[in-house]
């Protein structure tokens, strides 16, 4: 399958709007046919990337189970790669499978509930009472904040991706041969 509206490349960009491509990648590609949009979003990631005070470690792992719950494969695999640039391990990934098929992992609490709000609201929209009570026993309002934006945004994201047939890249995709979708 190809992606549903073409990928543009630097060269087809306004000047003013060439920085939406410095990373090269085919959700950005394809985003830049709004290039207002992509500007918007590029904010938005920026934010949660480099100022959020939110946990980086807590930040991704919340992002890689919504890509795992949502069975977004562009998501799941660019953020296997970015995460280890943020202290996740190679376990910590494995937990994300685990953690989803309901199975017990030595992760620590604080996390744990980060996983399942990221379910949670994936599934059915938004964490329940005893999770985000959790979450507020272990986080200030701040960084409880963004984590539920955090959440929500990469919502977003997969649907985006899928909706548009965001095709990934080969780099990416070879990661999902260490960490696969459950089958079941």
């Amino acid at each position: 399958p190809m992606a549903r509206l073409p990928y543009l490349d630097v060269t087809d960009l306004a000047p003013e709007h060439k920085h939406l491509l410095k990373r090269n990648i085919n959700l950005l590609r394809l985003m830049s046919q709004s290039p207002k949009g992509a500007t918007a979003f590029h904010t938005m990631g920026q934010y949660i990337r480099h100022e959020s005070p939110l946990n980086p470690r807590l930040r991704e792992m919340a992002i890689l189970q919504v890509g795992y719950m949502t069975r977004c494969v562009y998501e799941y695999t660019h953020h296997i790669k970015i995460s280890r640039d943020f202290g996740v391990s190679d376990e910590d990934i494995r937990a994300v499978a685990e953690e989803t098929k309901g199975h017990a992992t030595s992760l620590d609490v604080l996390t744990q509930a980060v996983l399942r709000a990221a379910r949670e609201m994936t599934q059915g929209f938004a964490a329940t009472d005893s999770t985000f009570e959790v979450l507020k026993a272990h986080l200030d309002n701040e960084s409880l904040t963004d984590l539920i934006l955090i959440i929500s945004f990469y919502n977003a994201v997969v649907r985006f991706l899928e909706t548009m047939q965001i095709d990934n890249e080969p780099e990416y995709q070879a990661l999902l041969a260490d960490f696969p979708f459950d089958t079941n």
